[in-house]
């Protein structure tokens, strides 16, 4: 009878069959998982130097430029030009034009700064490119333009039956007005950008100096940059690429990816690189390729700001990313053998091309970013087999992070949601990139960034975060929220079991990813 109640067996057999599973677990990690997971780490590790290189060096550059007095447009001299222009009356003929579609909230901002701008009368036309679906809308557009046109302004109001190649094809079609034939210059604002009156005169005389130029870039100025946290950060990025990227491009081979607006274009140039293409969503990065592939080149003038607006809404950010991260991916697969093949440009500018501009800058900073900071690093936590170099998990991405953020000073206290907000992002950026590489579903998927006139506005009319429950379901994002049940995962084992502190990282890494997952971030617009 005291057998049956002998319990000292069964103890051991859980005890043997723990140590057991223990067991048969190290040894997959170390037979299984190990391997692929170092494998990870040093492809990770190398493109994470890469980066690192492509950022010193563009960061001395930048400086060199900056202390020597090199900076390409500087380098000009405008003002005997200026003073020839107004002597002799010889202006060039321009054509300014404002592609736009269903932009019900700045329509009239974009119309009435451009036909504000200085330049004589007879010698500009304004071209408004409405492919808006709104009917109404279309004719409030169309009665602005006769309200400019009344003033004395020569205002061209085009329409479209159809969208075909979206912002592309409304370029192009404007271009072939029997009325442009005459236009030597072509500028190209947006319709939430707002140029100031002298934008022209500080613009367009670097394209009478030399004849070899084909744009003239100038810089975006955010005038809701304080609209909330989210337009903070998108400023700190857009910032580091205007201040760093376009200036190094400009200085040193004098190619840098056209923004797309706020640039004044020589016509000559653009049909000698065979016109507007809509093959990607990225159709001025592709003209500015072709165009330099030509020999055509081009500057950056940093002092010459323009406002325009940031997306306010997580939901049109989200979507412009993917557009401008599938679109130079797919881009790159496009266009690398005939950037390989040309002739007409110098060895160094194809490398800095096909490897500065697109892999590093378009491919490789969306992939570190992501996979190896919210992927193989805590993956790798769970393997204590896997030696993680503290110098390229922990300082490289450090000096990259410092050397982005140096260009918005103003917001160096918000360092830390910034680097938390990017890794998110770089979530759906890589999807993109990959999307773009593969030339898959969504590759050409074209959302109009939606504007909503909040810089105009009074305070009291920008309605603050407010959500209602009837809309829980459409603020969800599952892909952010299993992410961030992942990081979750992680940190807690590492609180457990680590002993190297990282799931500080990851519990506010996995905070982040569940804020955007419930759509807790930017405002809220009312349907």
């Amino acid at each position: 009878m005291r057998n049956i109640f002998r319990t000292e067996p069964d103890v051991l057999s859980a005890y043997d069959f723990t140590g057991s599973f223990t067991d048969v677990w190290r040894h997959i990690r170390v037979s299984m998982v190990m391997p692929p997971l170092t494998a990870a780490i040093c492809v990770c590790a190398v493109m994470s130097l890469m980066m690192f290189v492509e950022r010193v060096y563009m960061t001395i550059v930048v400086l060199l430029v900056k202390f020597l007095g090199k900076k390409k447009y500087t380098q000009y001299k405008l003002e005997a030009l200026k003073e020839d222009l107004e002597q002799n009356r010889s202006y060039p003929m321009l054509l300014v034009q404002i592609p736009m579609f269903n932009e019900k909230e700045v329509y009239k901002l974009s119309i009435g700064a451009v036909c504000s701008l200085r330049w004589p009368a007879d010698r500009l036309i304004v071209q408004v490119l409405d492919d808006s679906t709104n009917e109404v809308l279309r004719a409030l557009v169309e009665l602005e333009c006769k309200k400019w046109i009344q003033r004395g302004v020569n205002v061209k109001y085009e329409t479209r039956n159809n969208r075909n190649g979206y912002k592309a094809g409304a370029l192009r079609e404007g271009l072939k007005k029997d009325y442009v034939f005459d236009c030597e210059f072509v500028v190209i604002f947006d319709a939430d950008f707002q140029p100031d009156e002298d934008f022209l005169w500080r613009s367009v005389p670097y394209l009478l100096e030399n004849p070899e130029l084909a744009l003239v870039q100038a810089r975006w100025k955010f005038v809701n940059a304080d609209e909330c946290l989210m337009t903070r950060l998108q400023e700190m990025s857009l910032a580091y690429h205007f201040a760093v990227e376009q200036e190094v491009g400009s200085s040193t081979c004098q190619f840098f990816g056209f923004n797309g607006t706020a640039g004044v274009w020589r016509i000559r140039a653009i049909e000698d690189a065979g016109g507007w293409k809509d093959r990607t969503t990225v159709e001025d990065m592709d003209l500015a390729v072709r165009a330099s592939l030509k020999g055509w080149k081009f500057v950056f003038v940093g002092d010459l700001e323009v406002k325009n607006e940031l997306p306010s809404t997580f939901k049109a950010y989200r979507f412009q990313q993917h557009r401008w991260s599938c679109g130079p991916a797919n881009l790159f697969r496009k266009m690398t053998k005939e950037i390989i093949f040309c002739e007409r440009v110098s060895i160094w500018k194809k490398f800095h091309v096909i490897y500065a501009f697109f892999f590093v800058r378009k491919i490789i900073a969306h992939w570190v970013t992501f996979f190896f900071y919210c992927v193989i690093i805590p993956v790798s936590i769970m393997v204590p087999e896997v030696h993680l170099p503290k110098l390229i998990a922990i300082y490289v991405p450090a000096t990259v992070t410092i050397l982005n953020s140096s260009c918005t000073l103003r917001s160096l206290h918000l360092l830390v949601f910034w680097i938390l907000f990017e890794n998110v992002m770089s979530f759906h950026r890589s999807k993109a990139t990959i999307i773009g590489l593969l030339g898959a579903n969504r590759v050409n998927e074209w959302v109009v960034t939606e504007k909503l006139g909040n810089a105009t506005k009074p305070k009291s009319i920008v309605k603050p975060l407010k959500k209602s429950r009837s809309r829980f379901g459409e603020r969800l994002h599952f892909s952010e929220l299993i992410m961030g049940l992942f990081l979750l995962y992680v940190a807690i084992y590492d609180m457990m079991f680590g002993k190297d502190h990282m799931f500080v990282y990851l519990l506010l890494q996995s905070g982040a990813f569940f804020v955007i997952g419930v759509g807790y971030v930017g405002i809220s617009v009312s349907n």
